[in-house]
């Protein structure tokens, strides 16, 4: 395997960007700094990056979970709380979350091997469609709703046209469905927070045409195929 797919593989960052810190001299096999991105790795090498050593160990694989609530998107935490491949005792790949949920957010979440898989669902330019289903209180206007489809300034960033759904209502509480292709850092809650609307309950329920379907809270199963290819398409 050439050593820019196996870098990407391992889950450190993609194949453009492996190649540029081999040209920069930050990747080793062996103890021998390397400079072009040709070389293949054998079985047997000790490779390197910016001097900790990453280890990739065949087939990938790609689960996917239910988040629940109360846990974090995450390898590991130094602070002891769970993390997501906590609920994966069984899993003996080497995977790690694509992308993230918030510790108060609950739902679809993938979960690979693959970094350039992993890269291509989180890649900015990507229109991987994510679909969540979003409580906040009180009703919401059509004035805001008309905010929210064409986009509105969570902070320095302008979001893109999104699908808003409203699925039920009544004096206490509103339940829609947003479907959005970008993936800024708590986007969904700020969406709403910008048109003075604080979600209560957050929920992703579909990425592409992937959804939660009959996954309880902290359940997972693994990708069949054709969700895989399906995903590589976008």
């Amino acid at each position: 395997m050439r050593i820019n797919k196996y870098i990407a593989a391992a889950g450190v960052t993609s194949r453009r960007k492996a190649d540029e810190l081999i040209r920069a001299g930050k990747v080793e096999v062996n103890g021998v700094r390397l400079t072009e991105p040709g070389y293949d790795v054998q079985p047997g090498d000790k490779v390197f990056v910016d001097g900790n050593r990453i280890s990739y160990g065949g087939r990938d694989a790609y689960y996917v979970m239910n988040k629940p609530i109360g846990c974090i998107t995450a390898v590991s935490d130094d602070r002891g709380r769970i993390t997501v491949l906590d609920l994966m005792p069984d899993v003996e790949e080497r995977v790690f979350p694509v992308g993230r949920l918030d510790y108060n957010t609950s739902g679809l979440l993938f979960l690979t091997s693959d970094g350039e898989f992993a890269h291509h669902i989180m890649h900015p330019s990507g229109a991987v469609n994510k679909t969540y289903r979003v409580r906040v209180a009180g009703s919401v206007s059509a004035v805001k709703l008309a905010k929210l489809r064409r986009g509105v300034d969570i902070g320095g960033f302008v979001t893109s046209r999104a699908k808003v759904d409203v699925i039920t209502w009544n004096r206490r509480s509103t339940i829609l469905e947003v479907t959005i292709h970008e993936g800024k850092n708590r986007q969904i809650r700020r969406m709403f927070s910008a048109v003075g609307c604080p979600v209560q309950e957050l929920t992703r329920i579909s990425i592409g045409n992937i959804k939660l379907g009959h996954l309880k809270p902290g359940q997972y199963r693994k990708m069949t195929r054709g969700e895989i290819e399906h995903l590589r398409s976008l």
